[in-house]
């Protein structure tokens, strides 16, 4: 089994990982499956072995994908595989289910991470954690993580078992799990993997002002592309510009070492659709960056989260009608 990209001895490749959320056609439109198995060998030929999806992601066509790659190139054992499941009724069994059906499409016999996902709240969902802590016992699942819970879910949960990783939105668009969530899983132990680590692309810096998205593209539902946050999210992108210009790097580059400085973030997930973003997300860990580079971003960043309401998540979503 591979080592765990967790692990805060990180043996292997370091903290870049792969998120294949990239790889749902439905959302990111003209994403083609040749391409995303394309994206998966050239993740490992950059030493990115973490590949992160989710039934979620195109409803297991992300899964299936990524199944389909492991089995025909006999690299089940070279990839640490994390994938997530939501139960949104707090159902121990529907949990298991999902897990399930993770591993047929998947093809494996288990998962190195599994995620309970966007849970709802006032749902009691110790039954769910119970149940992962079953599966973690029959081989089934090598480390439990949650995404986008709240302290409170995290603590109720605690009472039953043990949460090894919460994947959550950060980075310098988005930073309020800085506020409670990130202290407490410092405390408690629990490895903080980001995503959307570049803002769904606005931290390359290759959206102009004036972006007009396809009709069909998914990130037109996101809450920085909305009209009235847009323009500050620019004016901010253009001063980080400039500070990764005076860097000599990319924007990108300066972005996710930004993250693998924060304090708890083990693992950054970044998302690709062509070979070559998967080459250029893996040279952001080569050289030298000036601690100096990075408290400027901090301070650009903090002017720009002025302006951006902190809505619960950054796509708007609220399982079972939850709203903000």
């Amino acid at each position: 089994m591979p080592t765990v990209c967790i692990d805060p001895v990180q043996k292997h490749h370091g903290v870049i990982a792969l998120g294949c959320w990239s790889f749902d056609s439905s959302y990111w439109v003209g994403q083609e499956d040749d391409d995303s198995l394309a994206v998966m060998a050239g993740a490992l030929r950059c030493g990115m072995n973490h590949f992160d999806t989710a039934f979620a992601y195109g409803r297991g066509k992300c899964e299936s994908l990524i199944g389909r790659f492991l089995a025909a190139n006999g690299l089940r054992e070279q990839v640490f595989l994390a994938t997530k499941g939501a139960s949104h009724g707090g159902d121990g069994e529907g949990i298991l289910a999902l897990l399930e059906g993770s591993l047929n499409r998947l093809q494996v016999d288990h998962v190195d991470l599994y995620y309970i996902h966007w849970p709802t709240r006032g749902k009691d969902l110790r039954p769910v954690m119970e149940a992962l802590e079953r599966a973690r016992s029959q081989g089934k699942i090598g480390a439990i993580g949650v995404s986008n819970f709240s302290v409170e879910q995290m603590a109720q949960i605690s009472e039953v078992g043990k949460i090894d990783a919460h994947q959550l939105c950060y980075n310098l668009l988005w930073r309020y799990a800085e506020d409670e969530v990130i202290p407490y899983c410092l405390e408690n132990n629990i490895a903080v993997v980001t995503y959307s680590s570049l803002a769904q692309g606005i931290l390359t810096g290759k959206f102009p002002r004036g972006l007009e998205l396809a009709k069909r593209d998914g990130r037109n539902r996101m809450l920085l592309f909305e009209r009235d946050i847009w323009p500050h999210v620019c004016d901010g992108v253009e001063e980080f510009k400039s500070v990764a210009d005076q860097a000599g790097r990319s924007l990108s580059h300066l972005a996710i070492r930004w993250l693998t400085a924060r304090p708890g973030v083990r693992s950054v997930l970044i998302g690709a659709r062509k070979v070559e973003q998967v080459e250029q997300n893996a040279a952001a860990m080569t050289g030298d960056i000036h601690p100096e580079t990075l408290e400027r971003l901090t301070a650009i960043s903090d002017e720009v989260m002025k302006h951006i309401p902190d809505v619960g998540n950054i796509f708007r979503y609220y399982p079972q009608g939850e709203k903000r």
